[in-house]
């Protein structure tokens, strides 16, 4: 097998700030990057014209691309009705920036996927989607979710009732395993029409429970990336290691994403650990055995 997917890095995993996290970017051997673009000096308020064609002109200097902007929200996501105005309109000032960076993917959390299809929580969900994906799709772009939070089976079944595909999957394999404990190779074949960017991520499955537990919902906690974070540290329910040391089977689900014809990013994702660069730059090295 032979990989043709560029390997991108998530900027903020170098946990640096975006600017010196880009060079780090370059220098462990990545072809593109990931930022968030939800507060701080890379939120959309925070940049005039000027200032996104300046933050485009440095990336491309550095001899780098944009993969993807991050424009997760946190909280309940899309679940609760009456924050999805706000959300929905910062969304779209997320893509609109992602466009005048070079990319055309956004990525986010919407909350989970709820099993009662005729819930309150379910056409919440479903509506502002709707109205992203209407939206994306006239600019030809993306707001891609990101796998993990409910099986994949139920997620291409929501997927499948926006009347467009403006909103489609960010493919992250470790989240699979972690917290719903599907085969990533079983739901990249299932997504597979849906998939326009991936993360690359291990881990492992320590004990199974509610993914509410995790990612929040309405009655719950709502997420959090810094509680996600410690409990990844504290290993309760699941432990994110670096690429190759958890229970992807990497063979399996890259020769999967290969036989659907994904040609798009490995995007690196490391949210724990107090060695980010030497663990970045090894799953670089990591990835690059297959290319």
């Amino acid at each position: 097998m032979k990989l043709n997917n560029k390997i991108g890095v998530i900027v903020d995993s170098f946990r640096i700030g975006v600017r010196e996290g880009l060079v780090k970017a370059k220098q462990v051997g990545a072809d593109g990057v990931q930022i968030y673009a939800v507060h701080g000096e890379m939120d959309p308020e925070n940049l005039s014209p000027a200032k996104r064609k300046e933050w485009k002109a440095y990336i491309e200097s550095l001899g780098l691309e944009v993969s993807a902007l991050v424009g997760d929200l946190a909280g309940h996501g899309f679940q609760d009705r009456r924050e999805n105005v706000w959300k929905v309109e910062k969304s779209k000032r997320i893509l609109d920036l992602a466009l005048d960076l070079g990319t055309n993917v956004v990525t986010t959390h919407i909350g989970i996927v709820p099993e009662d299809e005729n819930s309150e929580v379910y056409e919440s969900m479903r509506s502002a989607c709707e109205e992203l994906s209407l939206y994306a799709n006239s600019l030809g772009a993306y707001f891609a979710i990101e796998t993990g939070p409910e099986t994949a089976a139920r997620l291409k079944s929501f997927l499948d009732k926006l009347s467009v595909r403006g909103v489609a999957v960010n493919f992250d394999p470790a989240n699979m395993v972690m917290v719903t404990g599907d085969d990533p190779a079983a739901g990249v074949r299932l997504l597979g029409d849906y998939i326009v960017h991936t993360h690359a991520k291990d881990g492992v499955r320590l004990q199974e429970t509610d993914p509410r537990n995790i990612y929040g919902a309405l009655g719950y906690e709502p997420m959090d990336h810094e509680k996600i974070a410690k409990m990844v540290a504290n290993g309760e329910f699941f432990r994110e290691v670096p690429l190759g040391e958890g229970s992807v089977d990497w063979p399996a689900y890259l020769a999967a994403l290969q036989e659907i014809g994904y040609a798009g990013y490995l995007t690196i994702e490391r949210e724990v650990g107090d060695r980010p660069e030497e663990d970045i730059s090894a799953a670089v090295r990591f990835l690059q055995q297959w290319k």
